[in-house]
């Protein structure tokens, strides 16, 4: 099946008339403008074909016999019968990229299934986000494959790792930080990140990451590396001398390179801050910096992020 995409924004198109956002304005300080959804199947106007209505957008059937699934609009979600198969798909990855993943994860998409962004508009902040997103998502969902994401606090750090892997079917989510019962501000960060993660991921918490990265083959993120440092300095009498953790973290870079999953770490960039005051601090700081450059050196890709904003390193 051939497509040709002839538009693939919202219905004002983008930019958005009269719209003074950042993005829309990016655009038209370019010259740059993207029409609304329109695509050719086989040489055939999409809203020519035989149209069948499905929750959230509806299927359009090819001349050459292919189904072709079509989001309603900026948010829909379609929801395909059981059982169902796709040629190729039409979704607003730009506002739901997890949605990719679910239907993976159905079967409804399929490896050889076509992927294709449309009703794209200001969500997205420019065409280069755009496809810089599409690269990872039509990635092949196994390993190995390694991604390095490094932020300062509240950077988007955390969230940049998901998006990496919103669409993959299934991901387990390896939360290395500790339990905290007693902290209402704690527990509802927790609960935040929760909420922004598809409802299928799956979730371990756990101080052994390397465990893990050792046995999976499938999607992984960790979340982070300096809260297991921590905890590893703790279980290890380390902060009083810091070489005491240094077997587990040879242990966590070995299992860093060793993995057969395609895996995804969040840790802190902890070279950007004031000098720590105290002897641990300044000890954990040191750590942290190298073994983010061990882990940096067996990735494939490593991204900086700053105010929520992402530089791929080299």
């Amino acid at each position: 099946m051939n497509i040709e995409l002839r538009g693939i924004a919202a219905a004002h198109g983008w930019p958005s008339p009269g719209c003074r956002c950042a993005s829309c304005g990016r655009l038209r300080a370019a010259g740059v403008r993207y029409a609304p959804v329109a695509a050719l199947v086989d040489g055939v106007p999409l809203q020519d074909l035989p149209r069948t209505e499905v929750p959230g957008g509806h299927e359009v059937r090819g001349p050459d016999g292919g189904l072709v699934l079509v989001a309603a609009g900026p948010g829909a979600r379609p929801e395909p019968a059981p059982g169902t198969q796709y040629t190729a798909v039409l979704l607003d990855l730009g506002g739901s990229p997890g949605h990719l993943g679910y239907l993976r994860r159905t079967g409804a998409v399929t490896p050889a299934t076509q992927v294709f962004a449309v009703h794209v508009d200001h969500r997205l902040p420019s065409e280069a986000e755009l496809e810089r997103r599409m690269a990872f998502w039509s990635r092949p969902q196994d390993g190995p494959f390694r991604t390095l994401v490094l932020g300062g606090s509240r950077s988007g750090k955390s969230a940049e790792a998901e998006l990496r892997l919103a669409a993959c079917p299934d991901v387990l989510y390896v939360a290395t930080g500790p339990v905290r019962d007693d902290d209402p501000a704690w527990a509802e960060r927790v609960a935040a990140h929760r909420r922004r993660r598809p409802a299928w991921w799956r979730t371990v918490e756990t101080t052994d990451p390397a465990a893990v990265l050792g046995s999976e083959t499938g999607a992984v993120l960790v979340d982070g590396i300096g809260t297991w440092l921590a905890a590893a300095m703790d279980e290890s009498g380390a902060w009083d001398d810091p070489a005491r953790v240094l077997p587990r973290v040879d242990g966590l870079v070995a299992a860093w390179r060793g993995t057969a999953a395609r895996a995804v770490a969040v840790s802190d960039e902890v070279g950007l801050s004031v000098v720590p005051a105290t002897a641990s601090g300044r000890a954990f700081r040191d750590m942290l910096g190298l073994v983010n450059q061990r882990l940096a050196a067996e990735s494939e890709e490593a991204a900086l992020v700053v105010a929520g904003r992402v530089a791929e390193l080299p």
